[in-house]
Formats: C-alpha cells, sequence, structure tokens
C-alpha cells in the first residue's frame, strides 16, 4: 500500500502530466492538461504520481472525487486498491467520476467489493466525423451550410486567423463581449464566470499550452474565435469555441475553418459534453455526431 500525497496543479506540471495523458489512448475530453488545468480552480484539482501511476482528485462543494488513475493496465489492480484506501484513511465516501467505459470493467473485475457503477449522460462527450464539419454536405448539414454561406456572402471580407500572441487582446475582448451578453441570461450559473476567467488564463501564455487556435477577423474586431489539441492518435477535442451571435453565421464559420484549416487529418473531432443543458444539446446534436463518448460515475 502507498502513500497517496496530493499536491496542486501548476502549469510547470504539463510535461509530466503530458506523458501519462499519451502513453494510452483515452476518449474523455477531459484526459488532457489543458482541461484540468483550465478547471482546476473551481474544482480544485490536484495530483500525484506514485509507482509510475497517476492519480488527480477534484473537489466540488462537499464531495471529493477521484479521476480513474493513469498507467500501464497491470498496474489499475493496485492502484484501484490505494484509491479505497484513500479514501478510507480520510474517512470519506468513494466517489470515482468521469470513468472511461473500459476503467468500469477494471471496477467490476477487482475482487471482493462491490462498485455501483452510474452512466452519467449529461457529460457523455459528442463525437463527429471530421470530414462532415468540413464538408458539410447532405441534406442533414442543409441549415449549417446556409448558415456559412449567409456569412460568406453577408462578410466577404472576413480574416481567417490564426492564434497568435498579436491578436490575443483582440479574442480577449470578443470573450469579454459575449460573457457580458450571457451574464444577465444565467446570474446564477458559476461555470460561466469560471471559464472566463479560465479562457483568459490560457491565453496569458497560450503557446505554454500548444494548443492550435482560429479566430475570424471581421473589419479588425474578432467576430469569432476556437482553441483545441489533439486529444490521441485520430480525434482532436475543442476547448473553447466563442462567437459573436448577432454576427449571423459565426459559430458556422468558425467551426467549419478550424476543423478544415488544423484539424483535417484526424478523423473525429470530440466537442465535448452538454452539461444537461437543453440549448447546448440541441446546438451539439444539429452537427449529427456519429457516437458519444460515455461517463461513468462509480461508487460503493
Amino acid at each position: 500500500m502507498i502513500t497517496i500525497d496530493f499536491q496542486p496543479l501548476e502549469k510547470k506540471d504539463k510535461p509530466l502530466l503530458d506523458c501519462f495523458f499519451r502513453a494510452r489512448r483515452y476518449e474523455n475530453s477531459h484526459f488532457n492538461f489543458t482541461n484540468f488545468y483550465m478547471w482546476r480552480k473551481p474544482f480544485h484539482v490536484e495530483w500525484c504520481v506514485e509507482d509510475d501511476v497517476l492519480y488527480i482528485k477534484s473537489r466540488w462543494r462537499d464531495h471529493q472525487h477521484m479521476m480513474q488513475p493513469f498507467g500501464a493496465p497491470e498496474k489499475m489492480p493496485h492502484a484501484i486498491e490505494n484509491i479505497l484506501a484513500w479514501f478510507k484513511e480520510n474517512n470519506l465516501p468513494f466517489i470515482m467520476s468521469g470513468l472511461e467505459k473500459s476503467f468500469t470493467e477494471d471496477l467490476t473485475a477487482f475482487p471482493g467489493v462491490d462498485f455501483k457503477i452510474i452512466p452519467d449522460p449529461d457529460n457523455y462527450d459528442y463525437v463527429y466525423n471530421a470530414k462532415d464539419l468540413i464538408e458539410l454536405g447532405g441534406r442533414k448539414y442543409h441549415t449549417k451550410k446556409n448558415h456559412l454561406n449567409a456569412f460568406r456572402k453577408f462578410y466577404p471580407n472576413a480574416e481567417y486567423l490564426p492564434i497568435t500572441e498579436d491578436i490575443i487582446p483582440a479574442c480577449r475582448e470578443e470573450l469579454n463581449r459575449w460573457y457580458e451578453a450571457r451574464r444577465p441570461e444565467l446570474p446564477e450559473d458559476p461555470f460561466i464566470g469560471y471559464e472566463l476567467c479560465a479562457i483568459h488564463e490560457v491565453f496569458d501564455t497560450f503557446k505554454d499550452f500548444q494548443l492550435k487556435g482560429a479566430a475570424i477577423s471581421i473589419g479588425g474586431r474578432i467576430a469569432a474565435f476556437s482553441f483545441g489539441e489533439a486529444l490521441n492518435e485520430d480525434t482532436a477535442v475543442i476547448h473553447v469555441e466563442k462567437a459573436d451571435v448577432d454576427v449571423r453565421g459565426a459559430y458556422a464559420a468558425i467551426n467549419q475553418y478550424f476543423v478544415a484549416a488544423y484539424w483535417s487529418h484526424m478523423t473525429y473531432i470530440n466537442r465535448e459534453e452538454d452539461m444537461g443543458l437543453e440549448t447546448l444539446r440541441r446546438a451539439k446534436e444539429a452537427y449529427r455526431p456519429v457516437k458519444r463518448i460515455e461517463k461513468f460515475t462509480a461508487t460503493l
């Protein structure tokens, strides 16, 4: 048995954690340094490496959650034993969240413990064919293609740009405008404010995260931007996509441009979860996902 000695997540930890995230194939959009770092403050993300296994935990309100451990398959039974011991030693109820299907099988196979595995559909990821998002072909994409064509018609002089240090100040301005427009709609939703701060933090040292980003400029003003990274060998994950809703077709334009310019070599695009929000669910389903990445919670 080992002692899991957690420490707060910092930007300098990226190279080490990246080694674990890239060592095996993961499809959960959260399993990358950027996502954990962006949400480390509201969720109090901490980590520890012991015996070549990465452990990550978070806290939301009064509940401590452990993520699935990251490491070689043969180390998973011992890692599960260590996690069970950690919860017991700290007199906390056992909760693991954001689990991939494959890890729930490790829990089920673990001897002597009856785990309760609960699907978490609000956090299932939406995954699309990259080719579909680029071409927007066929009847199922007719509405999206119309939005894109309208954007090109009304804004023929729009500029399509990579996110660089030169345009990050203008991206920040659009982000702040987006936030101010939505704050009155969802005054009690803390996640909008958390996300605002998280994106600004990424912009503070954008190149250090090794992300790819794209923006659309109209008359010198950023009307939309997006950034993401490779999740695994055939899938890119889109972390952030923001656009001015008053610019017709801006969301359709940045979505199509970003994938076409940077991710055409990928098979799939993971656009993360809908968090149980009806408007977000409709928006994600409108792009016709080809699969959903299931996530689970485990208790005793």
